[in-house]
């Protein structure tokens, strides 16, 4: 008998997840409150830019929903929210909450409820089950309580949701056993059973504060050597010909995207609640958030040179994603430089090809055109390949903060431009 998937959440993790379950031939339900979204969804449209996907969602349909009665079909529920800070960086459990609030209002008898949400350890004992308990469920009898933490990386197009590896936790073997059934039922990577679902949840946080500390490692290196005159870059790729014991990361003018500027606070918040301090996970942070106002310090330097001000400038920031080539707005170090920019009273325009409706400007020509500085806040490849000296020159823009590290450094230098990148 076909089996229904109900996916709650259809954004960059729930989206492609429904897709697939039809694809390995599951009956999919996917519940989303934006109507928006689930109009596009229902007319066969990606409402994300992903054009693979787009194609995908064509060839496996699936109904999207906003009423909470259909999830009472589902004998597989799948939790993808987001999992947010507040504006003081605390952990915002609340879009889990309600889903599993509304998951356990709709139970189908038997059903595996697995939450993709990234959550510190603790937070499917200590949060979900009691949500599932004061319904009257009971654990291992009336449904399962699984964890598989999200693992998606938008843009790539070697990796995505049919093939990278993922872990799973449970908790009691029953609901374990069902889980990972599922996911190599739907995954063609690895699917690792974890001994508790505890471990489970501690694996994606530790994925993410990895990288976090290792890119808060090269961004303190990155200020220390453009005080020393060194170009990091260069440095880090020297040390990459290591061929063991070196993962080579890069500065940039901020971290952005939904996990790793945000995973670290969860596991410092609950660890805080256990007696203990995440002193180096706090101060990656801190470096990490620090780099928007550094990027614009540089910008401030290099118009300090040419006897201008940020008061009253028209500075130009260059990309408004997270990440290179995607719409996706998470997080990104560019909204925090805008603000930065707005502090000093600098008139700011912004041009982000991918995200045009959120772009004060219609096309890079006349961005350049108003311009007087820039920021390159996204390594799009619409401005790696395009944004050369000579058109810069053109539409006399004298000054560049490469905050991504992605232009031809010495050819901007002889050309006459000014130009910084981060640590170089």
């Amino acid at each position: 008998m076909q089996q229904t998937v109900a996916v709650i959440g259809l954004g960059y993790v729930g989206l492609p997840l429904a897709v697939r379950a039809v694809e390995q031939g599951y009956a999919v339900i996917g519940f989303d409150t934006h109507q928006e979204k689930i109009a596009k969804i229902n007319k066969q449209e990606c409402p994300i830019e992903d054009a693979a996907l787009d194609t995908l969602l064509k060839k496996f349909p699936f109904e999207a929903t906003d009423q909470p009665d259909r999830l009472s079909k589902a004998d597989i529920v799948l939790i993808c929210v987001p999992t947010p800070v507040d504006e003081m960086y605390y952990p915002d459990l609340e879009p889990v909450i309600s889903a599993a609030t509304l998951s356990a209002s709709q139970l189908k008898p038997g059903v595996l409820v697995v939450l993709e949400s990234t959550v510190n350890p603790g937070v499917s004992e200590e949060v979900i089950l009691p949500i599932f308990e004061k319904h009257g469920h009971t654990v291992g009898k009336d449904f399962f309580l699984a964890h598989c933490p999200e693992r998606i990386n938008p843009g790539d197009e070697k990796w995505n949701v049919t093939n990278i590896p993922r872990v799973v936790g449970s908790i009691d073997s029953i609901g374990l056993e069902k889980a990972v059934a599922f996911y190599r039922s739907i995954v063609d990577g690895e699917i690792r059973p974890m001994k508790s679902i505890r471990e489970a949840e501690a694996v994606k946080i530790v994925e993410n504060s990895f990288r976090d500390v290792n890119i808060a490692f090269v961004n303190e290196l990155a200020r220390s050597f453009d005080v020393l005159g060194i170009d990091v870059k260069d440095v880090i790729q020297g040390a990459a010909t290591k061929p063991f014991s070196f993962l080579a990361h890069y500065p940039s003018c901020g971290v952005g995207g939904h996990c790793i500027p945000v995973d670290p606070y969860y596991l410092i918040e609950r660890a805080k609640k256990s007696g203990f301090d995440h002193r180096f996970l706090k101060i990656a942070r801190e470096i990490n958030n620090a780099m928007p106002a550094y990027s614009v310090e540089l910008l401030q330097n290099l118009l300090n040179e040419i006897r201008l001000p940020l008061n009253g400038t028209v500075i130009g920031v260059l990309g408004l994603a997270y990440k290179a080539n995607i719409d996706d707005l998470r997080e990104s170090p560019a909204l925090r430089i805008i603000e930065h920019l707005k502090h000093h009273k600098a008139e700011v325009i912004t041009y982000d090809p991918h995200l045009p409706s959120l772009s004060t400007e219609s096309s890079l020509e006349t961005f350049l055109e108003k311009s007087t500085a820039l920021i390159l806040a996204t390594n799009h490849r619409e401005f790696t390949e395009h944004l050369t000296p000579e058109l810069l020159k053109q539409h006399h823009v004298e000054v560049i903060v490469d905050g991504k590290n992605c232009l031809d450094k010495v050819a901007f230098l002889e050309a006459g431009i000014r130009y910084k990148g981060i640590g170089r």
